[in-house]
């Protein structure tokens, strides 16, 4: 007998370790409630579907009563310990994002006369919440647009595994843009605009600056005559050719005469950019004379025919 005791004690902490044991929180990532999301410990019978999962990015609390049931309609050896008992079932979800919607509005709404490049605006927008991994089908429906208020509606029906369909009435304007060239950084006045410097945004033509630049040729190795902050239009007024010749510098005059050529040393007078003119001081005789910068310190003087 006493041996017999002895195994009991052994045993009877294992069988109730295996007992299966209340889960108060829980995860659903499909469509379906399965018994394995209240309780642990059931083995292969967790597997079994109990009901649908709540919508995405919502949850479903499941109270003791409930949890009682279930586990007497499938035979679950649980009963709860007190009213606190319960299970918080979360499911996640995702917002479909606007690009997504905005994209399948203009595959229709181009045919209506609505330009590729417009803007369109949502009004009050509520983004419908899918099953993180699924890839929705987006269909637009009853889509119509008046070109003279600018105004546009559609119907949006959305579905995706693991969802019913969700239908949306969406509402919006459409807003004519055109593109402009701003600067990517803050950037100083002489310095000269590199390909990574730029990038070309669109903007509602109600704010459009007149005279910015709207190609990136325009203004990629053209420097600064005016400071730019990051993300403000490029004016191409603002814009001029490098400077090859600073203020103040010393530079090599060649003078060209009939036959004749001769270089001296001067001092730029004012800042110029490749083939501009400047007036330069010839540092031997003193005398400020106009020549056209040919290069890096470079002037070329020419006689007067």
């Amino acid at each position: 007998m006493r041996h017999i005791l002895l195994a009991l004690c052994c045993i009877l902490p294992a069988a109730a370790q295996d007992l299966p044991t209340l889960r108060p929180f829980a995860t659903v990532e499909d469509a379906t409630v399965r018994l394995e999301d209240l309780f642990d410990g059931l083995g292969a019978r967790g597997a079994t579907v109990l009901g649908p999962a709540p919508p995405p990015g919502q949850r479903l609390v499941v109270e003791a009563a409930q949890l009682f049931a279930i586990a007497r309609r499938h035979d679950i050896a649980w009963q709860p310990s007190g009213g606190a008992d319960r299970v918080v079932l979360d499911r996640p979800g995702r917002a479909l994002t606007q690009e997504e919607v905005l994209d399948a509005l203009r595959q229709v709404l181009g045919p209506q006369g609505v330009e590729e490049k417009a803007d369109l605006v949502l009004s009050g927008f509520s983004a419908p919440l899918l099953p993180p991994a699924a890839l929705p089908q987006i269909l637009v429906e009853q889509a119509s647009y008046d070109a003279g208020s600018g105004r546009f509606g559609a119907s949006l029906a959305v579905a995706a595994d693991g969802m019913p369909t969700q239908r949306i009435r969406l509402a919006g304007r459409v807003v004519a843009t055109h593109p402009v060239l701003v600067a990517v950084r803050r950037m100083a006045v002489g310095e000269v605009l590199r390909p990574e410097d730029v990038r070309l945004v669109r903007l509602p033509s109600s704010q459009g600056r007149p005279g910015a630049a709207e190609r990136a040729d325009q203004a990629v190795g053209q420097a600064l005559r005016r400071p730019a902050a990051a993300g403000q239009p490029l004016l191409l007024a603002s814009l001029a050719p490098p400077l090859v010749i600073e203020r103040g510098a010393t530079v090599t005059l060649h003078y060209e005469t009939r036959g004749l050529a001769m270089t001296a040393q001067g001092r730029a007078m004012e800042g110029a950019s490749r083939g501009a003119v400047v007036p330069v001081m010839n540092l031997g005789s003193r005398i400020i004379v106009e020549g056209r910068a040919i290069g890096p310190g470079q002037v070329r003087v020419e006689a007067a025919r």
